[in-house]
Formats: C-alpha cells, sequence, structure tokens
C-alpha cells in the first residue's frame, strides 16, 4: 500500500463528504425550477452555501460557488480588471513573486490579451510578502492599479502571508485585494468579515474576494467557491442565467456543494485539534530529516508563519523529480512542488522568486500532510529517503554538463 504524504496537491474525501455526496446524487432537481423538487434541491443547496459560508466567516451570499480553486482565481483576477478598467484606465496588477500558476497564467493572459501590466514583488529568503514593498509598489503606481493579489499560505513552502497587513496597506489606496486561500483554508482559521473588520476595508477596498478548494479539505473535486464582498463587483466570466448575483451563471452542481459543506463543516470542526497533531508530526519529520540527511535545506517561514502540514526541502546535488520517482518506487507519494508544464520538469519558481539558484531550485522536495497521516508513514518516507537521496545523488542534476569519453 503507498504511503501517501502529497495533501497539499489534494486530500482524500472525509467520509462526511462522501456521505453527503451520495445522498444528493440520488435527487433529481435543478435548483432554479420552481417546482416541488427543484425547489428542494434549492433548499439543499442553500443550506450548502450556508455551512460553507459559515467556516468562511462571510455572508451566504457572499459564497459565489465555482467549479475550483483555478476558476475562482480567473473570476476574480479578470472579473476585478474588467470592472475596475470599466470605469477608466487601470492597467497595472501587483502580486508577489511565487504564486500558484492559477494567478501567474491568468496574469499572463490579461498581459496578453488585455493589455495589463503586472508589478512583481520580491520576496525575503522565507517566501514573505513586505507590507511596505507593497505600499511603495502602489504609490509608484498611484491610480493605476486595478487590484492586488496576494496567496495567503505558499502551495510550495507553506508560508503564511501578513494578509490583515496587505490588506489594511490595499485600503489606505483604495485598490482592492484579492487572496488566493486555496492552500490555507482547512490549515488557518479564515474569517472574511473579521479581516475586513481588522484591516479597516471598506466598500471595495481592501480585502474583497478570496479563494478556496473543496478538494483540498476533502471535499469533492471540481467545487471551489470564490468569496466576493457583497459590496464589491466584478465582471463574470460566464453568461446565461443570471445565478448568484449574475457573477457566475449556470445550473449550480448541488451535490458538489453538498458534499463541500460536509467536508467545511467537519474540518473547521477538527481544526484546532489536526493542526496541533499535525504540526507535531510535521516538526519531528523535519527533524528526522536534518539528522539523517544534515545537507537537506528547510525552505519556507518556521512557526506559526508556515501552515501545520508543509515540509518543503532542497536536497543539494539531487534532483527532486529523481527523488520523487524513487520514492514512489518505495511506496511513497510525494512532490516535488514545482511546475510541470505539459510533462516537462521545471526548476521551482516559487525558490526562484525566494533568490534561490536554478540548481537549488531543482532539488526541492515537498512532503504534505493530511488528517489521517500517521507516525508511522513518516518513518515509511525517512526509511527511504536516505537510499533514494544517495541514488539521486548519484544521478546528478539534469542541467549538468555530460563529459564523454
Amino acid at each position: 500500500m503507498t504511503v501517501y504524504l502529497d495533501h497539499a496537491a489534494t486530500t482524500p474525501m472525509r467520509p462526511e463528504a462522501v456521505a453527503a455526496l451520495t445522498a444528493a446524487l440520488g435527487r433529481v432537481g435543478n435548483p432554479a425550477s420552481i417546482h416541488g423538487p427543484g425547489q428542494a434541491a434549492r433548499r439543499l443547496l442553500e443550506e450548502s452555501r450556508e455551512l460553507i459560508a459559515g467556516t468562511l466567516g462571510c455572508d451566504p451570499i457572499e459564497v459565489v460557488l465555482t467549479s475550483g480553486g483555478t476558476e475562482a482565481i480567473n473570476l476574480a483576477l479578470k472579473g476585478l480588471y474588467w470592472r475596475r478598467n470599466a470605469e477608466r484606465s487601470r492597467p497595472v496588477i501587483i502580486a508577489p513573486g511565487g504564486e500558484h500558476h492559477a494567478t501567474l497564467d491568468t496574469l499572463e493572459w490579461l498581459e496578453a490579451h488585455e493589455g495589463a501590466r503586472v508589478h512583481w514583488l520580491d520576496l525575503d529568503r522565507d517566501g514573505r510578502v513586505d507590507p511596505a514593498q507593497l505600499s511603495a509598489a502602489l504609490a509608484k503606481h498611484e491610480g493605476s492599479v486595478a487590484a492586488v493579489t496576494c496567496i495567503w499560505a505558499n502551495n510550495e513552502v507553506g508560508t503564511i502571508q501578513p494578509i490583515a497587513e496587505l490588506s489594511r496597506v490595499c485600503v489606505a489606496a483604495g485598490v482592492p485585494l484579492h487572496v488566493d486561500a486555496v492552500a490555507a483554508y482547512g490549515h488557518v482559521p479564515v474569517d472574511f468579515a473579521a479581516l475586513r473588520a481588522a484591516s479597516g476595508a471598506t466598500g471595495d477596498t481592501g480585502l474583497v474576494a478570496l479563494s478556496v478548494s473543496a478538494h483540498k479539505i476533502g471535499g469533492t473535486v471540481g467545487a471551489g467557491a470564490l468569496v466576493l464582498s457583497r459590496r464589491a463587483g466584478v465582471e463574470p466570466l460566464l453568461h446565461g442565467g443570471g445565478q448568484q448575483r449574475q457573477v457566475r451563471s449556470g445550473t449550480q452542481d448541488v451535490a458538489g456543494a453538498a458534499a463541500f459543506a460536509a467536508a467545511a463543516l467537519a474540518t473547521a470542526r477538527d481544526l484546532d485539534a489536526d493542526a496541533s497533531r499535525i504540526a507535531q508530526l510535521r516538526d519531528y519529520l523535519v527533524a528526522e530529516v536534518r539528522r539523517l540527511i544534515p545537507e537537506a535545506v528547510l525552505n519556507g517561514a518556521l512557526g506559526d508563519e508556515r501552515i501545520d502540514a508543509n515540509a518543503h526541502f532542497c536536497f543539494p546535488g539531487a534532483q527532486g523529480d529523481s527523488l520523487l520517482f524513487l520514492l514512489d518506487m518505495a511506496g511513497v507519494a510525494v512532490s516535488t512542488g514545482s511546475a510541470c508544464q505539459a510533462g516537462i520538469p521545471e526548476p521551482s519558481h516559487v525558490l526562484r522568486a525566494m533568490g534561490r539558484s536554478e540548481e537549488e531550485a531543482r532539488s526541492a522536495l515537498r512532503v504534505s500532510l493530511g488528517r489521517g497521516t500517521t507516525r508511522a508513514e513518516i518513518d515509511a518516507l525517512l526509511s527511504a529517503l536516505p537510499a533514494a537521496y544517495a541514488s539521486a545523488s548519484r544521478a546528478g542534476l539534469s542541467n549538468r554538463d555530460v563529459i564523454e569519453g
């Protein structure tokens, strides 16, 4: 049986979510229909929306259900950009380096097709964004900024950003902030209203939008949400029907929403206990990796500035992909945490944004824990890792010089 330590990519569905999904799949009725079955579906949908909203600290009407985090991020960034530029030209979007590809690729599309200009913020050695740097960027582009976006917890190295402070800076500049909370949701408390209040956000300035995905917390793949302040608006990506405040048209996935709600409720209930247990396992893993392989370098922030489930290392002289394949052969599933475009391994763009060399970025390995992770599974990884590292080190890096003769 494979030891699964790639929960950041996706985590197993919770039993509560499986039960909710199965029950809902047996129902019939379009939630937009006015007959009895349709209204029954509508009740389940709206009850699910209310439960999801409760775990996000927002009003139910602010939860726009989507097909996942990627759609939510696209809707937020493109929608904010189009809405803000409908009033007058605001071509600049400010974003930190090291964002998830759902953000990076969306911004590249806006540059190529809509004339956007992206101002990239630097990350420090631990992957943090400096609010003072954001303030300087907003001042530099005063009056020309459509939106700011930032990932809450980095999906590769696990560093948590100071969202309230970043929102406060955006409020002072009169600019909306979108937060990619896909990797944070289920690991840190998310309270949209409290964050807005703490940062002085009013109207459509400061934190106005937040993206999450169900399959990261034990819901089904293909479900997510954009939390959109009732005081803010975006131009929709989809048209036809006007569902969900006319922000996201289309027949809504009742079964997916029900499973999402069940997973969200269970995750919120267990958050503190799970976080404490998982953090202890993570700290044990980090200590043992350092003992077994002293050359290994832990990436990302420490303590409260890192999500509980993340351990991200560089293994000098070894290719991260080689380590991944060798560990997979040993029955342990982990991730490089690097982008693979069209099947071509690439060095971690997150580590590159953090100032690491290309060689370091190619040696990355991410281990991500989940609610079902056990000490025995960590020990299985630790048992297989030294031999895998020795083999990967002998193979070297893919960009090494090859001497013939």
